[in-house]
């Protein structure tokens, strides 16, 4: 048996279980994942439960929140998508523990099918937290000329644009008098807030703003079809949904930790949907 892991607190309603025993069952691999939440939010928590893993001969362990950032001084080796994000959600498990950030990776390769090599141009960003810092990032992989960010939380936003623009990238934090316009005026609408989620519907920005831009990406997932991205679906934009950031961070995992190369997500994606009877117009 192939073992893996998530490590995080608040977890009992994560699919990527789920994920991760469809991708093992499409390649011929027998895998269990197991979801595990340290007794605290500490790095001594964390520590135990990573060490745990190891001696139980886990293969590798994904990381959520709250452990994303801290989980970086654990590790022996950093990829650099842990380096430019800052944290990291993947561990590889072995003699040696090796960080990768696959948030970064999943959303590039999540853009690149929905939108080919379009480049993403000038984005405007909502919400500047852990998956908003590192699809920040993937966005300059992705063709990028400038981020603008706006974030409730004016200490997130300062952090990240510092950050980009000590990598070499071009950013500012939008003052509030300034979305509208910037929004109206963007290639690239990005949200990486909850608005929109069950638990928190709504939009990200005003439905009357969106229209101008060339696309959208949405981080939430459930449901898949957000207000948001029905919105700029039905006025003609180009969508990338929570839900292909969750399908290709779980597919790079999985490359990461088995060697195994997912060359088609079809078939992972008709038994996701189907095991959860999930229907949607924005899947493509």
């Amino acid at each position: 048996m192939f073992k893996l892991g998530l490590i995080g607190q608040s977890i009992a309603q994560s699919r990527s279980p789920a994920l991760h025993e469809m991708l093992g069952e499409i390649h011929g691999l027998p895998v269990s994942y197991v979801l595990h939440e340290p007794e605290d939010s500490s790095p001594e928590a964390f520590r135990a439960t990573l060490q745990q893993l190891r001696d139980q001969g886990y293969r590798g362990t994904n990381v959520t929140f709250p452990y994303k950032q801290l989980a970086v001084a654990e590790v022996d080796t950093i990829k650099p998508s842990v380096e430019r994000v800052g944290s990291t959600n993947t561990l590889a498990l072995g003699e040696r523990v090796v960080a990768y950030n696959t948030d970064y990776t999943g959303f590039i390769r999540g853009y690149r099918r929905r939108n080919g090599e379009r480049a993403a141009g000038r984005v405007v960003l909502v919400g500047a937290g852990g998956v908003g810092r590192a699809v920040a990032f993937a966005l300059f992989e992705v063709g990028a000329t400038e981020v603008l960010i706006s974030d409730l939380n004016r200490d997130s936003a300062n952090s990240l644009a510092v950050a980009l623009n000590a990598s070499g990238c071009t950013s500012r934090v939008l003052e509030p008098i300034e979305v509208e316009d910037a929004v109206r005026g963007a290639d690239g609408l990005v949200n990486c807030t909850p608005v929109g989620h069950y638990k928190s519907p709504g939009m990200p920005v005003p439905a009357d703003w969106i229209g101008s831009q060339q696309w959208v990406f949405d981080a939430v997932y459930t449901p898949i079809d957000t207000e948001f991205l029905q919105t700029a679906h039905a006025r003609g934009l180009s969508i990338v949904s929570g839900f292909d950031l969750f399908i290709f961070q779980g597919i790079d995992a999985f490359e990461i930790f088995t060697g195994i190369e997912v060359t088609d997500p079809a078939p992972v994606i008709e038994r996701f949907l189907a095991r959860y009877e999930i229907t949607s117009e924005l899947i493509g």
